[in-house]
């Protein structure tokens, strides 16, 4: 069924634009729209169904405990954090 659809040539070109970046067609990137937008289509449904069907194991809702490489990430961010509070503590205000 062919529907007809009006808008702003700004939209319709920013439309363009990310239906593009997706490497899809424009008509395929508003029927992917109005899907999610009807709840038809829940991607992280989506995602948990296909690693359900593809993977060895149950996908679970609780997250995964942080691996060594993300503890270690977030200790130096908090180190970070913690220098350029001291550093703006320490400058005079102007």
């Amino acid at each position: 069924m062919a529907v007809s659809v009006r808008m702003d040539p700004l939209l319709e070109k920013e439309l363009e634009l990310a239906a593009k970046r997706q490497g899809i067609t424009k008509s395929q990137f508003i029927v992917d729209a109005v899907e999610r937008a009807l709840g038809r289509r829940d991607p992280a449904q989506l995602l948990h169904q296909v690693q359900e069907e593809v993977a060895d194991y149950k996908v679970s809702s609780k997250p995964a405990p942080p691996s060594p490489l993300q503890t270690s990430l977030r200790e130096k961010y908090a180190a970070q954090q913690s220098d350029y509070e001291a550093f703006l503590r320490t400058r005079k205000p102007s």
